[in-house]
């Protein structure tokens, strides 16, 4: 693994932390309220555990989060380049978030600081596991021994690649958080309809399609991965849910069992996420030719 540099992230990435601790991905923690209670959500769940989280939700309590402050991000960045070592931050989507112009300010900050540290910040143009498997893949790539500039050049040219298929259970997270515009989107849910969303060029969210029930919403992700993915029998996918476990598994089955991919990697959506699109999401992402709507 090569050492002179590091991969830094935000807990928006929700990668599981056996791949955080597999690949030395710095992962920095996001505050969430939840009621009139305020949680530092870590990764490793130390302080909220995805399922205390999901609970409080089911029992009314509505959630907010904060991004990431330039004050935060200075302390992380500057520790690293204090040490001689690059980094390179992969940002939550533009599309979604102004993350990743904080972040890009105290790099620029830095540069003047440390003039032989590198600090780069890419906008992934991704979100949750999309944003966590862009993550991933540049992780893999820093353990195989490449230099910090040719997982630059990976990231920047695989992150509209990166193809992001989910369904929720409703869009009303979604819109209460200003993640979403448009109103003719709304679905009943008593007729169990669920919304299908993706991530377009500009990384921000387009329902794609409605589909009725679980069974045929995790079909439908299948159908993407076969249209849209590109020599997905070599690739390791990622599979996220939001308090939906037993879906997360009936896919990863489901995928292996037809061979349509090498190997599954479920994940936790976490509160930072979950806060936004609610418990009963589930989502695959993979690599392909995306945004074929």
């Amino acid at each position: 693994m090569s050492d002179n540099y590091v991969i830094v992230s935000g807990a928006t990435g929700d990668m599981p932390q056996s791949i955080i601790e597999e690949y030395g991905i710095h992962v920095i923690p996001m505050t969430v309220r939840v009621g009139e209670q305020d949680y530092l959500y870590h990764p490793d769940e130390k302080e909220l555990t995805c399922k205390d989280f999901y609970a409080k939700l089911s029992s009314g309590a509505e959630s907010v989060t904060t991004q990431i402050t330039p004050i935060v991000f200075k302390d992380v960045f500057e520790k690293y380049c204090k040490e001689g070592k690059d980094v390179l931050y992969i940002a939550f989507s533009s599309g979604l978030s102004g993350t990743v112009n904080s972040a890009r300010l105290v790099a620029q900050e830095l540069s003047e600081e440390y003039p032989e540290c590198k600090v780069v910040c890419i906008d992934s143009l991704c979100a949750s596991i999309g944003e966590g498997y862009l993550v991933y893949l540049a992780g893999k790539l820093r353990k195989e021994g490449k230099s910090f500039d040719e997982v630059v050049s990976f990231v920047e040219e695989n992150r509209t690649r990166v193809c992001h298929w989910f369904t929720v259970d409703d869009l009303i997270h979604l819109k209460r958080g200003g993640r979403l515009n448009s109103l003719e989107a709304v679905v009943g849910t008593a007729l169990k309809i669920k919304p299908v969303l993706s991530i377009d060029r500009e990384g921000k969210l387009t329902v794609v399609s409605k589909v009725r029930g679980t069974k045929r919403g995790m079909e439908y992700l299948m159908e993407r991965l076969v249209s849209d993915g590109i020599d997905t029998t070599n690739q390791t996918v990622m599979v996220g849910h939001a308090d939906a476990p037993d879906v997360a598994e009936q896919l990863k089955e489901q995928l292996l069992s037809a061979g349509l991919v090498k190997d599954v990697i479920i994940s936790n959506v976490g509160p930072i996420i979950g806060t936004h699109v609610g418990s009963g999401m589930f989502a695959l992402t993979f690599l392909g030719e995306n945004y074929k709507f």
